[in-house]
Order: structure tokens, then C-alpha cells, then sequence
């Protein structure tokens, strides 16, 4: 009998082998570089939290409701900055809100399919201007328009309230959330739209397909199940503005003070930590300074986990819907 020919089985599996050893290594790799943000991550708040040991030893929890900065005497607290942040960033979302939704939804929605890329392309831009230039051109037109047209229209108008009494220089607390306004409106309206244009087809269909017109389709069917996503589209707007320095500093005055007026100057967290860093030669100081950053850090890495979550969760909504 005629023997058969032998299979070349080992030189197979050897190939296999060395397939396989191939995508072990790379996923490994791949995983270390995954894994390296993570560690940078923990790295960074571990550094912050241990060059603000002094601070959190001196001063306790005292360093947040703590309304005098006084470097000289070796007094500090934060609520200044704290407060400056949180009005200047809420401020900011009131003016960016509504004009981002009205844009993500003209793109999404109504804009021509000609239209729809240059605009976006457009929007998005704005993103990519570096935030000094944002700065000078507040300075030399942000400011005198609001000086010159707008804090006394809003004096001789609502006087009578403590947010609009005071002296108007241009530079102040307005000034600052107008100009971090401009700044997160392309990141708002980006993140809108891309949530916008995951909502199925099927509900704009079925709205119209009862008779709604299309801003009742939009205001009935889309935008309540895009609810979550919008929600964290303005959360990561909001961590922008919380996290902004150099724009706002330029802008918002750099007093550290609190006050019921939106034309008086007012602090940020980002803005004492880039204007006095480099000047801060005790220990108490920069350890002050750390503290703040501790602060700032824990802040916008829990909106921005919380915003990509909703943002996730709308994705995976309308995945199942399309299933």
C-alpha cells in the first residue's frame, strides 16, 4: 500500500505560535498604554495631595470657609476662589446653554445637508483658539463693549438690585462669564449634536407621522430622550469653565473678595494658581496653592466622569433601540 504524504502539522502550529504570541504582546502593550493614563492620573492627585499636607495640617477644613488670602501674614483661605469659580461658571452655562442646544439642534435637525458640515466645521473651530487670544480679544473688545454699552443699560434698568450696583469698569465678574461663555459654547454644542444625531429615526418618523410639525417632533420625540446626554454635554462645558486660567484671568479683575454685584472683580481657583505659583516662596504658600489645585482637580475629574457617563448611557439607549 502506497503511503499518504505527510501533513506539515507542527510548521501549522508554529505559525499559530507565533500568531499568538504576536497578539499576546500587543495586547499587553496596548494595555500598559491604557493602563499609564490611569496611573498619570492617580500620580497627579497623589503629587497635589502631598505637596498640600502642610496646608491641610494648618488650616484644616477652615481653609474652605476661609474669606482672607493674605500671603504676608500667612493667612489663607478659599472661599473666594471657590465662590468666584462657581458664579463665574454657572454664569457662564446660563449665557452658553441655550445658545449651544439652539445650534446642535439647528445642525441635527433643520440645517441643509450642504450646510451642515461648514457650520459644524465652524463651531468646532472655536474649540481650537488657544484661550490667550480669547483673552486679548476680551480685553480690547469684551471689555469696553460691556463698559460702554451694556453694565449701564443694565444699571439704569435693574439698579435697584445688588447684582447690577457698583462701579463699571468692563473688567469684573460679567466679563469673565461672558468670555468663558464663548469658550464652552463649542463644546456644549458639539457634544449636543453628536447626542442628537444618535437619537433613532424612528421617533422623529413616528412624531411626524402624527401630525406633529417638526419643531413638536423635535420638542416631543428628540430632545427627552437625548435628556441624559445633553445633561452631560453641559457638564463637560461646566468642567471647561471650572478648569479655564488664563482667558478669565485676563478678565475677571483678580480680587479676592466676595461680592453680590456682577460688575465688581472677582478670583477664580485656576487664576490665583497661575498669577501667584511662580511668586510663592514660603512653603505655607505653595502648600496653600496645592490645596487649591487638590480642589480643582477633584472637581472637574467628577464632572467629567459623570458627563461621560450620561453621554454613554444615551449611546447605549439608542444601540438597544436600533437592535
Amino acid at each position: 500500500m502506497s503511503r499518504l504524504p505527510a501533513i506539515p502539522v507542527q510548521r501549522r502550529d508554529s505559525r499559530l505560535r507565533v500568531g499568538s504570541i504576536g497578539d499576546w504582546v500587543f495586547r499587553r502593550i496596548t494595555a500598559l498604554f491604557a493602563l499609564s493614563i490611569v496611573a498619570l492620573l492617580a500620580g497627579m492627585g497623589f503629587e497635589m495631595a502631598r505637596a498640600s499636607a502642610l496646608s491641610v495640617a494648618s488650616f484644616g477644613f477652615g481653609f474652605l470657609s476661609g474669606v482672607n488670602w493674605d500671603p504676608v501674614h500667612r493667612s489663607f483661605g478659599a472661599l473666594p476662589f471657590v465662590f468666584g469659580t462657581l458664579l463665574s461658571s454657572l454664569l457662564a452655562l446660563l449665557i452658553a446653554v441655550p445658545i449651544s442646544f439652539g445650534i446642535a439642534t439647528y445642525l441635527s435637525e433643520f440645517a441643509p445637508g450642504a450646510a451642515r458640515g461648514p457650520l459644524g466645521f465652524m463651531v468646532e473651530l472655536l474649540a481650537a483658539v488657544p484661550s490667550v487670544v480669547y483673552g486679548l480679544w476680551g480685553t480690547f473688545v469684551l471689555v469696553p463693549w460691556l463698559r460702554d454699552s451694556v453694565e449701564p443699560l443694565l444699571s439704569s434698568c435693574c439698579g435697584g438690585l445688588p447684582f447690577f450696583a457698583g462701579p463699571q469698569h468692563g473688567f469684573g465678574m460679567l466679563a469673565g462669564a461672558v468670555i468663558l461663555a464663548i469658550m464652552i459654547t463649542p463644546t456644549i454644542s458639539s457634544v449636543s449634536r453628536e447626542v442628537l444625531g444618535v437619537v433613532p429615526l424612528t421617533l422623529r418618523e413616528g412624531a411626524l407621522a402624527l401630525g406633529a410639525t417638526r419643531w413638536e417632533a423635535v420638542r416631543i420625540a428628540v430632545l427627552p430622550y437625548a435628556r441624559s446626554g445633553l445633561f452631560g454635554a453641559v457638564l463637560l462645558g461646566l468642567g471647561r469653565a471650572l478648569g479655564e486660567a488664563m482667558a478669565i484671568t485676563m478678565l475677571i479683575g483678580n480680587r479676592a473678595e466676595i461680592s453680590s454685584s456682577l460688575f465688581a472683580p472677582g478670583y477664580t481657583m485656576a487664576s490665583v494658581i497661575a498669577n501667584e505659583f511662580t511668586e510663592a516662596t514660603e512653603d505655607l504658600h505653595l502648600a496653600a496653592l496645592a490645596e487649591i489645585g487638590v480642589l480643582l482637580f477633584l472637581i472637574t475629574v467628577a464632572l467629567n466622569i459623570v458627563a461621560r457617563l450620561l453621554v454613554w448611557r444615551v449611546g447605549r439607549l439608542a444601540a438597544r433601540g436600533e437592535a
